[in-house]
């Protein structure tokens, strides 16, 4: 298994439960697959750079978990054609830097 972190945009004018049932499915693909949920930054709205889909600003989550790559590749995939979501890129976090982010970062449960 590889530690990853997600940052995900998502659009600011879903309601908190859209963007709440967005991270819910994310955190369930990860689980149901054998992965472990290791925590959600939220970094609220933000001005983006430029425009995407004619948005200026974008609602901002980072969160971290455990997976394999085929893990990966779905999540990818299912964020790829939510609604809803502007973009997403995926890292592999290093482990020296894993462990400081678990330390960091609260479980949300």
């Amino acid at each position: 298994m590889n530690a990853y972190e997600i940052m995900l945009m998502l659009d600011p004018e879903l309601p908190e439960e859209r963007q709440n049932e967005i991270l819910a499915r994310a955190r369930e693909l990860i689980e149901q697959r054998g992965g472990s949920w290791v925590g959600h930054e939220p970094w609220g709205r933000r001005k983006l750079a430029y425009e995407i889909q004619h948005k200026g600003e974008a609602t901002y989550h980072v969160f971290h978990f455990d997976a394999d790559a085929e893990t990966l590749a779905e999540l990818t995939r299912v964020l790829r054609i939510t609604d809803g979501a502007l973009r997403h890129m995926a890292v592999r976090r290093p482990a020296a830097r894993r462990a400081e982010r678990e330390k960091a970062v609260t479980p949300t449960g």
